[in-house]
């Protein structure tokens, strides 16, 4: 047996219980792992309110199919199914999901061929926990946007997980990187690494007059009628947290509006996982963490994660 959190009905963050459910095994080509640490994403909040609705679609109409959140997760190999290769059981591993969840447990099984890697030396399993669906978002965007040496980038809503390894990814392709956050992150998202902080409580990041090759949102707050005024033409916008409902306009939008958008869904593979492990070894990345909270402790988690004010990420103990 081993502890989990579950939830039977969707809802707010007392849905969730910590509950005994039955030890995973290990089915052919995966590894199972000890886990030592999670976080909550907005993958998670998401699901478990069915917010959108269209989640219920993928995870059960009247009630979640799926009762385990968690989407990233660090931890030891302590079994292998048949044909798992290139781990050993006590290896120390980090990974995500990808579309599956149940990292919020003890223990988890996960295909030996998907996003899941070795820890970096030196790397603390809450800090490895943290790493992947944050930084997996901002890669993809920023390699589908092409963005590159001496583009100049803004990233609204820098203080987020997406946003703050945004940061850190977009520093390591050489990019000149303005961050808009509030004022109770501008220290944090500067010692990232940002070339300039806007305090978006003290200034219209829109009215500055200057001008980006990207515009990077990853908050959903601000839309593109706002985010293309500092665009130049040609630019290019990245919609990170785009809904369905978006995607039709956005696409009108490039298509008539003189300015190119990235938006959907980022893949999050072995190889882009692989990338994120060398930047952490090398210290050109790290994932912010905002609070540190314990499995017992995950519905005030969610009820943190959904406020919209959340610094970087939130780690969560298991073991």
């Amino acid at each position: 047996m081993m502890k989990a959190v579950v939830y039977d009905r969707y809802g707010a963050p007392d849905v969730l219980r910590l509950a005994q459910k039955l030890r995973p095994t290990a089915r052919k080509g995966e590894v199972l792992i000890r886990v030592r640490a999670t976080s909550v994403t907005a993958g998670d909040w998401r699901l478990r309110r069915a917010d959108p609705c269209l989640v219920r679609l993928y995870n059960g109409i009247s009630k979640p199919r799926r009762r385990i959140l968690g989407h990233e997760f660090a931890g030891e190999v302590v079994g292998l199914g048949e044909g798992a290769e290139g781990f050993a059981i006590g290896d120390r591993v980090f990974g995500s999901t990808g579309f599956g969840s149940g990292a919020h447990a003890e223990y988890l099984c996960q295909p030996a061929d998907g996003p899941l890697a070795h820890m970096p030396d030196g790397l603390g399993f809450e800090e490895a926990a943290t790493a992947p669906v944050g930084a997996l978002t901002a890669l993809h965007f920023l390699r589908e946007g092409d963005v590159g040496e001496g583009d100049r980038l803004l990233i609204h809503g820098a203080s987020g997980s997406v946003g703050s390894a945004a940061v850190q990814l977009a520093k390591a392709y050489g990019a000149m990187v303005t961050a808009v956050c509030g004022p109770s992150n501008t220290e944090a998202i500067k010692a990232l690494g940002a070339d300039r902080v806007v305090d978006y409580s003290r200034t219209d990041f829109t009215k500055t007059g200057e001008r980006y090759d990207f515009a990077f949102n990853t908050v959903g707050e601000t839309d593109y009628s706002e985010c293309k005024k500092v665009l130049k033409s040609g630019g290019t916008y990245l919609a990170c947290d785009a809904t369905l409902g978006d995607y039709g306009k956005l696409l009108l939008k490039s298509v008539f509006g003189g300015r190119r958008i990235v938006a959907g869904v980022a893949r999050e593979t072995k190889e882009d996982l692989l990338r994120i492990r060398e930047l952490l070894a090398k210290g050109m990345f790290c994932p912010l963490i905002g609070q540190r909270y314990s499995l017992a402790e995950l519905p005030e988690a969610h009820a943190h994660a959904e406020s919209g004010h959340k610094r970087g990420n939130l780690s969560v103990k298991v073991a």
